[in-house]
Formats: structure tokens, sequence, C-alpha cells
């Protein structure tokens, strides 16, 4: 009885959201663009109208503070004009040739200043980004089968739909949908925070890469122990396994994300979401070395075969939008503002809950 009263409060209050989420059910599965929508509290989703800096406003006029943010899509604001304004001279100047223009150059370029790494390459989405590194390092080592962290998250990649079963075997993730394939034979899975157990399952010799955040960020914030990431570094080197660094949400540690706050040394590095402004983007870089051996195996004619890359990776709508973003906003006297107000507001809840003794946490 009381859902329902709530689930009537809520359609009063929102009428115009609840008789959009009744119209959509004709032609959209479940009635919305995307399975994740669904999730609004409610009965429904509410339909947004607009969306500006850190807040959006719905259909029916209630204005929201927005700490979700497009889970990190708008990390840097919702409608950011500088974007706008360089999408829109893109877009009446093409958006789209499979070709380079300079901003790829300039944009190359700055995520080396940021990030340190030499060489990059782009992607539509993280995800993607992830797909073609893991492809790169198998065909660098040899090695059929990559590691990751339970419970970690990277996007909707196969090989990381995987969590690691009670008796230590890799099994698929609860919810993952249709895996076409028996997850233990492409993928080793490792506890976050524990060295024996990476060393143990590097020591195989089977592994080509481990995929990791430097924090994990999708079931809460789970930091590293201190001297874990030097651990990580120390144990894949000394096994022939590549590093790959996924830091899609660890950059709001600082401009060059936890990579060079951390002075972490990975072999690849992936990131997306926020360094488009919202618009669709990603990018991963690679070491020197590996730059080097990659180049040789993709400069042959069947490149477009290769898995990697795709028609609309790399357009130039896309890499305006990383322009504009990276030299606008992330930058250093950014972080100088935000860090503070993020640490005074941890801070804030923290004493909140536990002047009533709540059993949260906060990070």
């Amino acid at each position: 009885r009381r859902h329902r009263e709530e689930l009537d409060l809520f359609v009063r209050t929102h009428p115009t959201s609840a008789r959009l989420a009744a119209s959509a059910k004709g032609h959209l599965l479940s009635g919305v663009p995307m399975p994740w929508m669904t999730r609004w509290p409610g009965g429904f989703p509410v339909f947004v109208d607009q969306a500006r800096g850190a807040r959006f406003t719905d259909v029916d006029g209630i204005e929201y503070v927005d700490f979700c943010l497009g889970d990190t899509g708008a990390m840097t604001g919702h409608a950011l004009p500088q974007v706008a304004e360089a999408l829109r001279d893109r877009a009446l100047r093409g958006i789209t040739t499979m070709l380079p223009n300079d901003d790829a150059i300039w944009v190359a370029e700055e995520l080396t200043r940021r990030f340190g790494l030499p060489k990059w390459q782009f992607a539509m989405t993280a995800t993607d980004a992830n797909r073609f590194v893991l492809r790169f390092a198998r065909h660098l080592t040899g090695r059929p089968k990559v590691a990751v962290i339970d419970w970690c998250y990277h996007g909707t990649v196969d090989e990381t739909l995987v969590i690691r079963a009670d008796d230590g075997t890799t099994v698929s993730r609860p919810g993952a949908i249709g895996p076409g394939f028996d997850p233990a034979l492409t993928t080793r899975v490792v506890p976050f925070n524990d060295l024996d157990a990476l060393e143990a399952t590097l020591s195989t010799g089977d592994v080509a890469c481990l995929l990791m955040e430097p924090a994990l960020t999708n079931i809460g914030i789970v930091l590293p122990d201190e001297g874990y990431m030097e651990g990580v570094r120390e144990i894949t080197r000394r096994h022939g396994v590549l590093l790959v660094i996924d830091e899609t949400h660890t950059i709001c540690a600082g401009p060059g994300g936890c990579t060079r706050a951390w002075s972490l040394e990975p072999d690849f590095f992936v990131i997306g979401k926020p360094i488009g402004g919202g618009m669709p983007a990603a990018v991963y870089g690679m070491s020197a070395e590996v730059a080097a051996r990659l180049e040789d195996a993709l400069s042959g004619d069947s490149v477009d075969v290769s898995g990697v890359g795709g028609t609309l990776t790399g357009n130039a709508l896309a890499l305006a939008a990383i322009r504009a973003t990276l030299s606008t906003t992330l930058r250093q006297e950014d972080f100088d503002a935000m860090i503070p107000l993020a640490s005074a507001w941890t801070e804030g809840v923290r004493n909140g809950y536990e002047r009533h003794g709540l059993p949260w946490h906060v990070q």
C-alpha cells in the first residue's frame, strides 16, 4: 500500500514525465533508450528538458542537483559553451572523413603532457578502447588470457564481465546477459589490494595483460593500500605482463589522473567519457616500446579487419570535443578548486553520520 501511495504521489508531481513514460513503452524496449535508465526510483524515469552545469530540469519544470553527471560522462558539467561552439563549428566543416586533421595532433600532444605516454590512438568509447588494447596485448605477448580485478568495471568488454568465485575460478558476473563463451577460458580474476594473489595468478605464464583501475570505482570507491600499485608494476614486469590502466573514472584525482598523481608507469592507458565534455569519445595511449612493436603490425593492407578501429573512430567532431574540453577544463586550476570542495563535502558527510551513529561510509 505504501509503495502504491508513493507511486501515485510521484505521478502527480511528475505528470508530463508520466505521460511520456507511458507513451515510450510503445516502441522503446522497457520504455527507455537504454536499459540502465529504468533504474530511476519512482516507477518510471523522469524525462529531461535541459541540463546546464551541475543541474538539470525535467519536463515538469523540476530542477535537480545532478550528482551523477551522466555517470561521469558530463563530469566537466552539462552544456559547456566552449564545447557546444566547437561542435557547431566542426559540424559545419564536416563531421567525419576517415582522415586526420590538426586537432588530432593537438589532442595527442596534450594527452602526452598530462599522462606521460608518448603515442595515442582514438576510440568512440572506453569500452572500445579496452577491447582494442586487449587485442594488442594478446598479439604482443602471444598469451591467450587477460587478468582483471574482482568486481571491476571496464564497460561492456566480454572478458571483464566476470567475478572471482569462492573457489578462485572465473565466472560470469551476475546480471551479464548472453555470455558468448566460458569466461574462465579468457580471464583470470584477482582481488584488489592482494599482491600475493596477483603473484600467483601471473606466475601461470598465460596472462597477456592486467587491466585495472588504480582505484575501484563501480562498487563504491576502494583506494589502493600503500605500496600496492608499486607492487603491481613490479610483479607485472617480472612476469612479462602488460599493465593497462583504465582512468575513465579516476581522472577525478587530478589533470593527469592517478597515473600522474601516483607516478604510475602503465604500458597502456585508457580513458573515455569525461574528456569529450559529454560527446562520445575515448583515447588509449601506450609506451614507446609498445608503440614501436605495434606500428609494424598495423602497417599492412589488412589493418581494416584487424578488429581495431571503426568507421567513425577518430572522427573530427569527437576530436573537436576533446580539444575544447581539455583546453578549458580538467586543468590544474580546476582541481585546485574542486579537490578542497570535495574534501570539505566528504568531511561534512562523515561528521554528520558519525554524530548520529549511522553505519555509513564515504570516500
